[in-house]
């Protein structure tokens, strides 16, 4: 029996398929919850309409398949050519060249996971997979602030030390001036 899919296709998006690919590449067979976090930390143009493609693609699932969000994965995703608008750019001599501006076909399709991946995730979230998760996020930020505070303290040293030492500069003649303003000052303090 041929396991039900859901689909999901947005067409003649105006991004090139390359860059939509590299997009997908980074969610194709990971379940939903995951691709939506993937998609959310990745800093491309072709991101936003990935997920809203996404997003359509589980309303069809809940939809027509009855599914829950949570057992969905993503089975397919990939961008096909659409038309190319063609365009001219003027150059040099009187001459034109071409500008392609390219479109996208895109299409994500998800499937139910299986009852093996079922069982793994439904184990992983209970609560000895949450305890290991806090546990584990407990000790990276306690790391990172130890790790912050120790560059605070050496920005704090730092500080002191270019305080403490002379400015030296060279006047017109090419002699090494030391600037002592500090100590002039008090200086012009003490005669008082």
């Amino acid at each position: 029996m041929a396991e039900a899919t859901a689909r999901a296709r947005l067409r003649y998006l105006r991004t090139s398929p390359s860059k939509v690919r590299q997009v997908l590449d980074l969610i194709r067979g990971e379940d939903v919850d995951s691709a939506r976090d993937i998609l959310g930390r990745t800093d491309r143009g072709a991101t936003e309409p990935v997920l809203k493609l996404l997003d359509s693609a589980v309303a069809n699932a809940e939809d027509k398949l009855a599914v829950p969000e949570e057992e969905l994965t993503i089975e397919a995703a990939y961008a096909d050519e659409g038309p190319i608008l063609k365009r001219w750019r003027p150059r040099a001599r009187g001459r034109a060249t071409r500008v392609n501006k390219r479109t996208s076909h895109v299409t994500i399709v998800l499937a139910r996971l299986s009852e093996d991946d079922l069982a793994r995730k439904s184990e992983s979230d209970s609560a000895e997979g949450a305890a290991r998760r806090r546990s584990l996020r407990r000790r990276r930020v306690e790391a990172a602030r130890a790790e912050e505070a120790a560059a605070d303290t050496d920005e704090a040293a730092d500080d002191t030390t270019e305080e403490e030492t002379d400015e030296v500069t060279e006047d017109d003649t090419g002699d090494d001036v030391v600037d002592t303003t500090e100590s002039e000052d008090e200086s012009a303090d003490g005669g008082e």
